[in-house]
């Protein structure tokens, strides 16, 4: 886990993620199910816990379903730096599967590579539960500050 490469939130900042899904199928990751499990500095880590309905035909996870999680995880990873979180575009998102996901939980972590003033550069890596990498990811995202 990457986790130990980054330096937890001293001041709370990591609660503003806390309430990130809160089971709102308002939002898409909700819908999903994606879950939050860590957010520090420049880092994130999530689960797409595994139910059948994430299967396409041929009975593995649908590569959808982990784009999703790539493209989510980065996000409190982005976010958590700031005191209130920002409006976050993803203009650029290059996936890769290396490995099919069946019948069981994925679990993504996402860091950040650069961060720029309104640019954003990430990396995103999903693991089956065995340990197995089934996909990563790069991103670039646009951070657009809320306004006072």
């Amino acid at each position: 886990m990457r986790a130990d490469l980054h330096e937890p939130f001293s001041d709370g900042r990591d609660k503003l993620f806390a309430d990130f899904f809160n089971n709102d199928e308002s939002y898409f990751g909700s819908l999903v199910g994606l879950q939050l499990e860590d957010v520090r500095v420049d880092y994130a880590r999530m689960r797409l816990p595994y139910r059948p309905r994430l299967n396409q035909p041929a009975g593995v996870v649908h590569g959808g379903a982990i784009a999703t999680l790539i493209d989510t995880v980065v996000v409190p990873a982005i976010g958590g730096v700031y005191e209130r979180i920002p409006v976050l575009l993803t203009i650029d998102m290059q996936l890769r599967y290396l490995s099919a996901a069946r019948e069981t939980d994925l679990v993504a972590e996402g860091w950040i590579t650069r961060r720029g003033k309104s640019t954003v550069f990430c990396q995103a890596e999903v693991r089956g539960t065995d340990g197995e990498v089934v996909a990563e990811g790069w991103h670039v995202y646009r951070v657009i500050l809320p306004k006072d």
